[in-house]
């Protein structure tokens, strides 16, 4: 053996013997390669970060690139110490599970780093600490996709690394006050967290109302006085002694309709008198899924976008933080395979005149057993075969066919009783989900919406064809209106396609007015915050 696969020999087994040691194995290794021994000083301080981040590349990788300068534990951390704490102490108004991060412990934690081993130990058990914190605030405590079917939303994880390295470079107090989500939709669930608190922690609403008769205008008696009562602690009513359901009673009832998605007729029904005897609890609960839901749209959601919330049935087009257009929507039925999912895509094109192309779920479940029992059903859709061709019905036996052999595709060409109507809107997406007409639009008058297979239906699709190609043409109502004209399935490109978000938001916020709440009508907001509560997730009662 040379001198020189010696030395490797020994290299190799000295490294062995100090791969488990951290800093101080790194340092020895290099002294027996020949190295500075300017490596060779080796703190407790160096050895305990190196030992405690071991397990933990990222947080290794970051300490060993500024050379185990400390980040939290010197007196010139003194600021990053103070933005820290301060986060964590608010980290309640977030609706985030302090016990991950709690000031006590923080603290605790401050006060150990005395000696170079305790230091280091707090130097990197404090950096985990603000990276569960950062993470949680900045892009929600809960994986999106993991929580519940259809969501199928990634969450704007930002690389550990990056929030280090930023948060080193960066004035404290301002990175870590950036973090949370900046728009005012999130400022704003905030208030009304703090506002239900407060109400959580003096008497809340009252008694609740308990009735099984509908309450109209002009009645009287013990009903009408719990009505009145929780208007008056809601807010929507000024002090009255009066025990008949009067003009100014009906009033403030329609305004309390307007704000929870209800017809604002002014009369009392079971939908009505469920949403009023919610207690301030339950609305607590769906702020604290909103706030979590809006951590994991923490990015630029686009100058001018498509927003739908699926729950309140609309859909708007918002421009610079403002709803230009909006319209109502029909939206999947409550089942199993038909609830409309939440994703974000773009939207690039609207077909006018478009084809039906049934989607072969619906043809062989939904389809094929009416064919079945009569060849000629549906006839206003065509069979197709492998190759595109027309397929005469004529002496086709329908009973040999199931869901999993049934060779045809069904279509239906441009009319006015096309299932979509006479434009859809695209935005290209696995879910095989876009926007569009139909010709069922009494479904429009209903309060609750969901009756589609999943796509989101329009009522007023032209005036919402109008606002999108408002930007490339001066007469976009003449140039839809020309190629609809000609009956002819048309794509239409849109010049600057846009952003699409399918929301769920049973509480969301406007500029000016009161918070809006909407029934959860697939179940989801319920379950989001079972597993927030999971992940320690309190709510809280303030006293004012």
């Amino acid at each position: 053996m040379t001198g020189e696969q010696m030395n490797g020999y020994l290299a190799v087994t000295r490294f062995q013997s100090f791969k488990f040691a951290g800093l101080a194995g790194a340092v020895a290794i290099a002294l027996s390669l020949g190295g500075s021994p300017a490596l060779a000083e080796v703190t407790p301080f160096k050895q305990a970060v190196a030992q405690a981040a071991y397990q933990d590349d990222v947080i290794a990788a970051f300490y060993k690139e500024r050379g185990y300068k400390p980040l939290w534990t010197s007196n010139a951390d003194r600021g990053r110490r103070k933005a820290f704490l301060k986060a964590a102490e608010e980290a309640r108004a977030h609706g985030l599970p302090g016990g991950r991060y709690d000031p006590e412990q923080i603290e605790a934690l401050f006060r150990s780093a005395k000696s170079g081993t305790s230091r280091g130990k707090a130097e990197v058990e404090l950096t985990k600490m603000f990276l569960r914190y950062a993470r949680d605030v900045q892009s929600g405590i809960l994986i999106p996709e993991r929580v519940v079917d259809g969501i199928e939303r990634k969450a704007p994880r930002r690389r550990s690394s990056d929030i280090l390295n930023a948060f080193a470079k960066s004035s404290p107090a301002p990175f870590v006050k950036s973090l949370a989500p900046q728009g005012a939709q999130y400022a704003r669930l905030m208030e009304e967290k703090l506002r239900l608190e407060r109400i959580l922690g003096s008497k809340g609403w009252g008694p609740k109302v308990r009735t099984s008769r509908k309450i109209e205008p002009g009645d009287s008696g013990k009903d009408v006085v719990g009505v009145r009562n929780r208007l008056i602690a809601m807010g929507y009513l000024k002090r009255t002694a009066s025990q008949t359901y009067d003009a100014n009673m009906v009033k403030a009832m329609k305004a309390f309709q307007q704000d929870h998605g209800l017809f604002a007729d002014g009369v009392i029904g079971k939908g009505t008198l469920k949403e009023l005897n919610h207690e301030p609890q339950y609305r607590l609960q769906q702020v604290v899924v909103a706030m979590e839901r809006e951590r994991w749209m923490n990015r630029d959601l686009g100058r001018r976008h498509v927003l739908v919330n699926i729950p309140d049935f609309h859909a708007r087009i918002v421009e610079n933080g403002k709803v230009a257009f909006q319209t109502r929507s029909v939206v999947g039925m409550n089942l199993t395979d038909r609830r409309t999912p939440e994703f974000s895509d773009v939207m690039n094109h609207m077909v006018i005149n478009p084809t039906w192309n049934v989607p072969r779920s619906i043809a062989t479940k939904e389809y094929l057993p009416m064919l079945q029992e009569n060849p000629n059903a549906v006839s206003h859709l065509n069979l197709l075969d492998a190759s595109g061709r027309r397929v005469s019905r004529e002496g086709l036996d329908f009973t040999q066919f199931n869901e999993k052999n049934f060779p045809f595709d069904m279509k239906q060409p441009p009319s006015n009783s096309n299932a979509l109507g006479l434009v859809k809107f695209m935005f290209p997406n696995p879910h095989n989900i876009y926007l569009h007409d139909t010709p069922h639009k009494s479904l429009f008058g209903r309060q609750t919406r969901a009756f589609s297979h999943g796509c989101i239906r329009l009522r007023d699709p032209f005036d919402f064809a109008y606002a999108l190609l408002s930007k490339q043409t001066n007469d976009p109502q003449g140039f839809f209106k020309a190629r609809l004209s000609t009956g002819k399935e048309t794509r239409v490109d849109l010049k600057d396609p846009l952003q699409v978000h399918l929301i769920y938001r049973t509480a969301y916020t406007n500029a000016k007015g009161r918070t809006q709440f909407r029934d959860d009508i697939y179940g989801r907001d319920a379950a989001i915050f079972k597993a927030l509560s999971q992940a320690g997730v309190v709510l809280y009662a303030v006293q004012s």
